[in-house]
């Protein structure tokens, strides 16, 4: 009878495990793991009854011990996978590794007086270029002052070997080194013993083998659980450039714009290639196009969004999730701002606090003031938000009449008018007309015909009409006269008496060699007849070593690289890679239009035949760039040779050796700009 085991997968894997004195685990991934690819626990028992189930014959060459064996029967050179130890001697009868795992199983081996294999598995569907850790957890089962005789103690020591997939040539082995039990007292202990490992190109299995490495007898009694094998890689961590690795904004700072930055703690790979991706949930994510640098610039957030890199040691796994690794997650949580509040009293004065990311109210009612005179009567003015005293004192009455007397009394809040008017005297004649005369304050006969009124306007012409005792204003002002001109603005001067034209027309503008203008009475403003610069170049490319600049038009140019010298020629020859403004004017006209373009040239093949002709594949120019990476691949995308920030020439060999004619690949990044393509190396 078999056990079922827990493994999905079969995996083949080189792994070596080192000579433990300690718990140290020796060459084990220092920076991000990966989940596991393979994982063996051995299952569980069925109850916590101890049970004993074989492994597959191809695992082991050790003698299995039966389902229901005594003492006796656990001779050197057998085996068990149990859930529990089983009692021989004074071995720690205790549970297997596996946290959690209710009657957990692990294979328990009496070593042999020779070496013999104790396990041995396929690991298969390795990713090429890619590091890998394999692990075991191991405990020795025999205290090291065990009762058992005849002594000495012997220590375990297991040897870990890694073959390739024929099981011809063995890639990789180590030992764990001589490691005793604890003290019979004490509880055993594991040891987790790890190996970090790197495929080759075109490498995608190997076999793993567990061997007996020490000695037969009293110890040397082993168990063995857990054992994993995953991918590794640096740490990456996440932050933005002021070293936050998340943020919290208020909508009302959107659309956002951040930098991210992922730093590798180059703790297992020694390239980096890099793949941002973004999501919206946290879970599911996408990747961001043409961003492969090690940091970006994200514009435009206006909502909750999440950012990470995946990176891998190879370009080849970038996009292999069982290859990579991904950095921390840095998240933009973008807090809705609730609307600005209604204001309810004039007092009130919200003002936005971005931290909270709410309105605060922090107007306040001025307080009413006290009552100084009886007449104070304090009112909330809402209009001019303050408080208006109502109450005023009765103004004294204006003397209407000379005999006016008022005084206050401020017991009633009023004025009293204590005095009295002379009596009218009794006409006498008809013409009589008696008018008081509050000067004399006294009654006065007189006819007196009104004074003429002052102007008004400068066409203001009073007359005294006798009919009617009045005087009559017979003046009219001048009609303002019509518009000739669509500029004329005619304004009245009271000084002249006159109406005045303020209108100018426009003055013509100053125009462009390209440009003509007409004057539109319509509209009343002056139009003008452009060909839009913009349209005057139309492309600007690269043709080998040489510069081509097509115009929309066939009138007579002059062309430029350098904003000086000019020439007639659209076409500027053997020009050194590098970025370059394009200067292109009509002939007789001082008027530039301009053009950003980046130059690369890169040769399509060399002959390394010694002729000093055309012997090395070089890249001239790249220094005017600011910054500037050169890769050079084989067809099987073998890194041949690369540089950064330095000049670049390659000469056909890899590690001295010459290698043939063919089309090699390469891929630069110029300022952040990747290009990619392929040339040949021809030879005679």
């Amino acid at each position: 009878m078999f056990y079922q085991f827990k493994n999905t997968f079969w995996l083949v894997i080189t792994i070596g495990i080192f000579t433990i004195n300690t718990n140290a685990q020796l060459g084990s991934c220092g920076g991000n793991s990966g989940d596991p690819i393979f994982k063996e626990d051995f299952g569980r028992a069925p109850s916590a009854a101890t049970q004993h189930v074989p492994l597959p014959s191809s695992q082991t060459n050790y003698i299995f011990v039966g389902t229901n064996p005594s003492q006796n029967d656990f001779f050197d050179g057998r085996y068990s996978v149990t859930n529990f130890n089983y009692q021989q001697y004074d071995w720690f009868n205790e549970p297997d590794h596996t946290p959690g795992d209710s009657n957990g199983r692990m294979l328990v081996v009496n070593a042999s007086f020779t070496p013999g294999q104790f396990y041995k598995t396929t690991i298969t569907g390795l990713c090429e270029n890619t590091t890998y850790e394999f692990s075991a957890w191991l405990k020795n089962l025999t205290p090291r002052n065990s009762r058992a005789n005849p002594p000495p103690i012997r220590p375990c020591n297991v040897k870990f070997e890694i073959w390739n997939s024929t099981d011809t040539v063995l890639l990789k082995s180590g030992s764990t080194g001589d490691f005793f039990g604890s003290l019979i007292s004490e509880n055993g202990v594991w040891i987790e013993s790890a190996l970090v490992f790197q495929t080759q190109v075109g490498q995608n299995s190997v076999i793993l083998k567990m061997v007996n490495n020490g000695v037969g007898g009293i110890g040397n009694d082993v168990a063995i659980d857990d054992i994993v094998f995953k991918t590794c890689g640096d740490f990456i961590s996440i932050g933005d450039t002021s070293g936050n690795t998340s943020n919290n904004i208020c909508s009302t700072e959107t659309p956002y714009t951040t930098t991210l930055n992922v730093t590798p703690d180059n703790s297992v790979f020694s390239t980096h290639f890099y793949q941002w991706q973004t999501s919206t949930n946290g879970i599911n994510w996408t990747n961001i196009s043409g961003e492969t640098n090690q940091n970006i610039t994200i514009t435009g957030i206006n909502a909750t969004s999440y950012y990470r890199a995946r990176v891998a040691e190879s370009a080849v796994n970038l996009n292999n999730s069982s290859c990579n690794v991904v950095s921390d997650v840095f998240k933009v949580t973008v807090n809705p701002a609730p609307s600005k509040p209604s204001t309810v009293n004039c007092w009130d004065n919200y003002q936005f606090n971005t931290t909270s990311c709410s309105w605060v109210n922090i107007g306040v009612q001025d307080a009413q003031p006290s009552k100084v005179n009886c007449w104070d009567n304090y009112q909330f003015n809402t209009t001019t938000c303050s408080w208006e005293n109502k109450g005023v004192q009765n103004t004294q009455p204006t003397n209407v009449n000379c005999w006016d007397n008022y005084q206050f009394n401020t017991t009633s809040c009023t004025w009293v008018n204590n005095g009295n008017q002379d009596p009218k005297p009794q006409s006498v004649e008809c013409f009589d007309n008696y008018q008081f005369d509050n000067i004399t304050c006294k009654w006065i006969n007189d006819v007196i015909i009104p004074t003429s009124p002052s102007k008004v306007n400068c066409w203001d012409n009073f007359e005294y009409n006798t009919t009617s005792c009045t005087w009559v204003n017979n003046g009219v002002q001048e009609a303002q006269p019509p518009k000739v001109n669509c500029w004329d603005n005619y304004q009245f001067d009271t000084t002249t008496c006159l109406w005045v034209n303020n209108g100018n027309q426009d003055i013509k503008p100053i125009l462009k060699c390209w440009e003509t203008a007409n004057f539109n009475n319509n509209i009343c403003a002056w139009e003008i007849t452009s060909t839009p610069p913009n349209h005057l170049i139309e492309s600007v490319t690269s043709d080998m070593q040489n510069i081509v600049i097509k115009t929309s038009s066939f009138v007579n140019f002059e062309y430029s690289i350098d904003g000086i010298n000019f020439q007639t020629s659209n076409i500027f020859i053997n020009i050194p890679s590098g970025s370059y403004t394009i200067f292109v004017k009509q002939e007789n006209c001082p008027d530039v239009i301009t053009t950003q373009h980046q130059h690369i040239y890169i040769p399509k093949f060399f002959t390394p035949n010694g002729d000093l002709v055309n012997d090395t594949f070089e890249l001239k120019g790249l220094e005017s760039f600011s910054s500037y990476e050169v890769h050079i691949f084989d067809r099987f995308g073998k890194l041949l040779k690369s540089a950064k920030n330095t000049s670049f020439s390659w000469n056909g060999t890899y590690n001295s050796a010459i290698l043939p004619a063919s089309d090699y690949w390469y891929r630069i990044i110029i300022d952040g700009k990747p290009y990619t393509g392929h040339f040949t190396l021809l030879r005679n």
